[in-house]
């Protein structure tokens, strides 16, 4: 069930974005009389699974999803038509009209993705508001258990003060991607300020690991089950330790400390039980196990039991603009660093670039609209942004050679703009090809 659940979020996103991003292509060619010949989600490769002609467009569902497309009369794309394009221009065709139009229909798929990203971003601020932890409430740190993390300089306590001279004032889940990117880290550790320094290859380093959240709050030590052959039945499922042997044990990382340093014997501890503290013996393991599963506690138990304060700031739909359009702006920022640093081999980034299942493994498991529009609108910058990539075969591509028209006074060549045409989508299905390789080494050999 799992698997379907994250398979109808993965296609409902990809051919959400597909559509409305050729859609940007098909309206402003319609309005300037181009002629549409064909609309299709997903390639129809020799044969197509759906299809329906209205006037002179026809409207498709094809059988391979690596994407979809509109085919415009008269326009040098991926079809390849070189027999159309050996006959004499006829007006209602893409390369008869004026330079600034056809730059308005190359321009109009990218346009939607960004447009689409803060109308999204705009409709999550009001519809859920903004849920965070104040960073000054992090009284005792952050979880850090991620071995690339260890191996640069966190320690689980720390409190980021700020990342690259950025002062950090919520804790989200914006803070991990700001921290794997940033040069310095500033910390706070037993009262005292350190810097640390990020390794450029930092994004390499992780992938040497297992995967996992760099930063996490530090979360109590929940009793979730006991296992049939544990010795400690005089724990109850929901029980919240809170001290062994003496030893205060707030956080579930202090509790496994101790435990380690406890072996092979029993010892007392301090459980939290219908909100009253009572004492209880239990036998600690040869590895410093108790036999019974971590259990978790919600955002609001947290908050009761005075763990964490958590922040909500609700808007009207008018104040709800300006917080979308922020997010938004910085989404577009974070993935433009991102890419800088793919393109940047001493980074080690572009060993981590993925095909389809790592755009698939980050949707979840259990449906939630929340998580499918934030993930949605991500993913119609990264698509908006990597189209604009002056890759011939690309938007971006077909704005390059239109800018250059538009410049110079002087066309390129038909030859020519197939030549590139060519050239761009044989670049492009190399990027295809490494990307997806990526995938399947990381899913041999388990990173």
């Amino acid at each position: 069930m799992e698997i379907f659940i994250k398979l109808s979020q993965f296609l409902l996103s990809l051919s959400l974005l597909i559509i409305l991003h050729e859609l940007g292509h098909f309206i402003p060619a319609k309005l300037f009389k181009t002629r549409v010949e064909k609309f299709y989600l997903f390639f129809d490769v020799k044969y197509s699974l759906l299809k329906k002609k209205f006037g002179e467009t026809e409207y498709g569902i094809g059988w391979l999803p690596l994407g979809g497309y509109v085919k415009i009369s008269g326009m040098i794309d991926e079809s390849m038509d070189k027999e159309q394009m050996a006959l004499p221009p006829q007006p209602w065709e893409f390369r008869s009209k004026p330079a600034y139009q056809r730059l308005i229909i190359m321009l109009g798929g990218v346009t939607v993705n960004f447009i689409l990203a803060f109308i999204i971003y705009i409709g999550m601020a009001f519809a859920y508001g903004d849920i965070y932890i104040a960073n000054a409430d992090l009284k005792d740190g952050l979880l850090i258990e991620n071995k690339a993390m260890e191996n640069v300089g966190f320690k689980t306590g720390d409190k980021i003060i700020s990342v690259d001279n950025q002062k950090i004032v919520k804790f989200d889940n914006d803070i991990n991607m700001k921290v794997v990117m940033a040069k310095e880290v500033l910390i706070q550790r037993n009262g005292a300020e350190k810097t640390i320094k990020m390794p450029i290859d930092f994004v390499d380093q992780l992938s040497k690991f297992e995967k996992g959240q760099l930063l996490g709050i530090r979360m109590p030590f929940v009793v979730g089950s006991i296992a049939e052959e544990s010795k400690n039945t005089a724990l109850q499922v929901k029980d919240i330790v809170i001290a062994l042997n003496g030893q205060p044990a707030k956080y579930f990382d202090q509790a496994k400390t101790i435990l380690e340093n406890n072996k092979n014997k029993t010892i007392a501890a301090t459980v939290l039980r219908d909100q009253k503290e009572i004492q209880v013996p239990v036998q600690v393991s040869n590895d410093g196990k108790l036999g019974i599963g971590v259990g978790g506690l919600g955002m609001e138990s947290l908050e009761k039991l005075g763990y964490y304060k958590i922040s909500k700031q609700e808007f009207s739909f008018l104040e709800a603009i300006p917080v979308g359009i922020t997010k938004g702006k910085d989404q577009l920022v974070g993935y433009g660093k991102q890419l800088k640093m793919i393109f940047s081999p001493s980074t080690g980034a572009y060993k981590q670039v993925g095909g389809f299942k790592a755009i698939f493994d980050i949707f979840p498991d259990t449906w939630s609209w929340e998580t499918f529009w934030r993930i949605t609108a991500l993913l119609s910058i990264m698509l908006g942004v990597m189209n604009l990539l002056p890759i011939p075969a690309l938007d971006g591509g077909h704005v390059m050679f239109l800018l250059y028209e538009i410049i110079s006074g002087r066309k390129p060549s038909d030859k020519f703009l197939e030549n590139a045409q060519l050239v761009g989508f044989v670049l492009l299905i190399t990027l295809l090809l490494f990307a997806n390789g990526n995938d399947i080494y990381k899913a041999i050999v388990g990173r």
